[in-house]
């Protein structure tokens, strides 16, 4: 019997469950921790080193610390924490050193699909932990999964609306961001004046919206108002481990780039904060808006 089989009804919000968190950086891993506090459950938090932000308060949870290269001791720490469900959530900024891991008996098997993983870039990586962990016995489960309340919803989220230009840039930014996620690049693109200007790659969106600000004085860029920021789940991409977000940085920082509003695809991104960040961005004069998804006929 597997360890998820001995869960009596293998749902994460289960008395009986034990969730995990993987945590990486951003606002993600405690967004999900507070969730489960706030629904009676003790989540255990496996902070990734060197990868949480500070002000995410993740030490104030039952926690460890793992580098990336004592990755082949995870599903041995998990059991003896009693671990059911594994979410793996935020930033994961470097890869592991191969050469430096040494896998244990468990994940020796896994070793050739690990090799084809890391030639895959980053869903690769992430369909391969999620195969490891699952087939080790846990059951792997997003966010959204955990805390419904994440996900983002079709329509505004403020005061504010975007106009019949803006409109413009939401469709070429949304063109710019679908292509680059099927090359596995990123989430995220801004169009300006009807044209993808900026595409989110490894740096993320927060560096990519600092890019877009440092060139509002520069070459074509120069004059230009406003412009969209608009982020959309890779296709194909595993659900459960890498949905985009948006939060109140997120609107910070178009902000700060000179940007209209924000756009992200409901039902497959997640708003962090969202209070404050609907907030932020009505004091901002920002819109935010979920668009709908893009297999809604």
């Amino acid at each position: 019997m597997t360890r998820t089989e001995s869960n009596p009804r293998g749902r994460a919000g289960d008395p009986h469950s034990r969730v995990c968190i993987i945590a990486g950086g951003g606002n993600l891993p405690g967004a999900i921790a507070e969730g489960l506090a706030n629904t009676g459950l003790k989540p255990f938090v496996l902070m990734v080193e060197g990868e949480p932000d500070a002000e995410a308060g993740l030490e104030r949870y039952d926690h460890e610390t793992i580098a990336l290269e004592d990755a082949p001791s995870l599903v041995a720490r998990l059991r003896r924490r009693g671990i059911t469900h594994v979410v793996m959530a935020g930033e994961i900024k470097r890869r592991p050193r191969v050469a430096a891991m040494r896998p244990g008996i468990g994940l020796l098997r896994f070793v050739p699909s690990l090799i084809r993983a890391l030639a895959k870039g980053d869903d690769g990586l992430l369909r391969f932990v999620v195969e490891w962990l699952e087939k080790s016995g846990f059951k792997v489960v997003g966010a959204h999964e955990i805390v419904p309340d994440l996900i983002a919803v079709e329509g505004a989220f403020g005061n504010h609306s975007p106009s019949e230009a803006d409109w413009r840039d939401i469709k070429a930014a949304r063109i710019a961001a679908e292509a680059i996620g099927a090359l596995d690049i990123g989430q995220g693109a801004v169009a300006i004046g009807g044209r993808a200007i900026a595409l989110e790659g490894i740096e993320g969106t927060d560096a990519m919206l600092e890019r877009v600000r440092d060139l509002r004085d520069h070459g074509r860029l120069a004059g230009k108002k406003r412009g969209v920021l608009v982020k959309c789940a890779k296709p194909g991409q595993e659900a459960r481990t890498d949905l985009p977000s948006i939060g109140p940085r997120t609107v910070t920082g178009a902000h700060a780039a000179g940007l209209a509003g924000i756009a992200v695809e409901a039902g497959h991104s997640l708003v962090l904060d969202g209070p404050d960040m609907i907030a932020e961005a009505n004091a901002l004069g920002l819109f935010v808006i979920g668009l709908p998804p893009k297999d809604t006929p």
